[in-house]
């Protein structure tokens, strides 16, 4: 019997860590694009998320990685590039069923050993999706983009943390075809 409640608690937990949320980031750019003509860009927020604070560190992040792919900031009228940063978070939720007891062994009319008992909690987190979207200097034609997306934290330390992996990913083989 105790092999069984030991056998179902690590079960439980191996499937609660491949069910854990991962980052998840995706990059797509245009193939006709030359982004060896680019040299400057400009950033700007579009779609705001409502935290100026962290509007800045994204936004800052997201200059520092165009800036170390030896991109430079410039006016926005005058940039070969447009950067556009649009933000969102969402509220989910997620149902976790446990269950103790009933485990025993088969009996005559189905498994046997007792009554066992499920609970089920809830839980809410919240997600947040960053897009990056590059566009060409008249800012009609969309060259690049990426977006990330990852559970939030109420700790800033560790969102920061996520932010600089979120962008590590995000600009790794930036720009295409260098």
């Amino acid at each position: 019997m105790k092999l069984v409640k030991t056998m179902l608690s690590v079960g439980v937990a191996v499937a609660l860590a491949g069910g854990a949320w991962a980052q998840d980031v995706k990059v797509d750019y245009d193939k006709a694009a030359n982004f060896g003509a680019i040299k400057t860009f400009s950033l700007k927020l579009g779609t705001s998320w409502g935290n100026p604070i962290c509007e800045k560190r994204v936004t800052d992040e997201i200059t520092q990685a165009l800036t170390e792919k030896g991109w430079k900031v410039a006016p926005e009228g005058q940039a070969d590039a447009q950067v556009v940063l649009h933000g969102a978070t969402e509220t989910k939720r997620s149902l976790n069923t446990f269950y103790s007891g009933g485990m025993g062994g088969y009996g005559y009319r189905g498994w046997g050993g007792g009554m066992g008992t499920a609970t089920t909690t809830e839980s809410q987190y919240t997600v947040g999706t960053l897009v990056v979207d590059i566009f060409d200097k008249t800012g009609k034609n969309l060259l690049w983009r990426g977006v990330a997306q990852d559970e939030l934290s109420d700790k800033t330390d560790k969102n920061v943390k996520k932010l600089g992996k979120a962008s590590d990913k995000l600009f790794k083989d930036f720009p295409p075809g260098s």
